[in-house]
């Protein structure tokens, strides 16, 4: 099976077409974003005295900060976890919170695009609700994952894209003990994106506004 270039999806099309469409407040609301992320951006092409490590831990900072404030109204915020990414929906009036895991930025895209696809009654379910089986997973386990895994990796795969990081997929069952190498996962996944950047009004609408933050903020495109 040969290897799935997701770098080839035509990322800067969606960023153009997204910017055509943003908001005019948009710009004013995120314009200290874009200055940080240029700032982050130099910082790792001039490789100043910071370690991979701190860079990325800076680029989580920024990304925390851009999602909190566009979904302020949401009572919703990501929250970097110590341990495995978890969903916990408002109690009390308190905002309901992402936990991705062990503050990686992947992580937080992932836990995003989750998000953003869980409706109204989801998002006040624990972890959306979803059923979770860890990793040894048997076939039928597997394949159940992974049906529900495509459209949430595709979201994680644009937003990677848009902020000009590299994607691939995560089939999370190191321990199988089946033959996965005639698994579509990653095709699956890819035309999934495909799908989405051929008709951008099939995103989900959280989805398509952090998309389009990060279009402005991070990605090349018109003037």
């Amino acid at each position: 099976m040969s290897v799935i270039n997701f770098c080839d999806l035509p990322i800067t099309a969606l960023a153009n077409t997204l910017m055509q469409e943003m908001p005019s407040t948009m710009p004013k609301a995120l314009s200290r974003f874009k200055s940080q992320w240029q700032h982050i951006t130099q910082q790792t092409l001039n490789l100043v005295n910071l370690t991979d490590e701190q860079i990325e831990a800076v680029k989580v900072d920024w990304l925390i900060a851009v999602f909190n404030t566009l979904f302020a109204t949401q009572n919703v915020t990501l929250v970097r976890g110590d341990f495995e990414p978890e969903y916990f929906p408002s109690v009390d009036g308190q905002p309901a919170r992402i936990e991705f895991a062990h503050g990686f930025f992947q992580s937080a895209l992932h836990e995003i695009s989750h998000w953003s696809l869980a409706g109204a009654r989801r998002r006040t379910l624990s972890d959306f609700g979803y059923w979770y089986a860890p990793d040894g997973r048997t076939e039928a386990q597997q394949h159940a994952f992974e049906q529900v895994e495509i459209k949430p990796q595709a979201i994680e795969c644009l937003l990677s894209l848009m902020c000009q990081r590299r994607f691939r997929v995560s089939q999370d069952n190191l321990h199988a003990n089946f033959d996965t190498s005639q698994s579509t996962f990653a095709i699956d996944v890819y035309n999934q994106a495909l799908s989405y950047l051929n008709a951008p009004q099939t995103l989900p609408k959280d989805a398509k506004i952090l998309l389009t933050a990060l279009a402005y903020l991070c990605h090349d495109t018109i003037a």
